[in-house]
């Protein structure tokens, strides 16, 4: 008896491929890559992909910061646009 494997498929395409141009995998890219920044704090900043837009919000420390933000997730593989709704806390008190 032979057999006969076909390759893997998910709905057409190699599932790696698949997995790859998921919402989820570009958030956790973008995501992955602004943690390593050491120039930035993101620990505040929240990542939401819609299709290959990434919107970036929450809190960062300054506007050089948000604009480095903005540059490192337009860097990432798969990213067309940066939306930037990113808020710099009022430091006066």
């Amino acid at each position: 008896m032979t057999m006969v494997y076909k390759e893997r498929t998910f709905f057409g395409t190699d599932p790696g491929d698949a997995a790859a141009n998921q919402p989820a995998d570009l958030e956790t890219r973008v995501a992955d890559t602004l943690a390593a920044m050491r120039d930035i704090e993101a620990s505040d900043v929240s990542v939401v992909s819609r299709g290959n837009t990434i919107v970036l919000s929450g809190f960062i420390g300054s506007p050089e910061e948000a604009d480095r933000a903005v540059e490192a997730a337009r860097s990432v593989e798969g990213v067309d646009e940066v939306v930037n709704q990113l808020t710099i806390p009022d430091m006066r008190t």
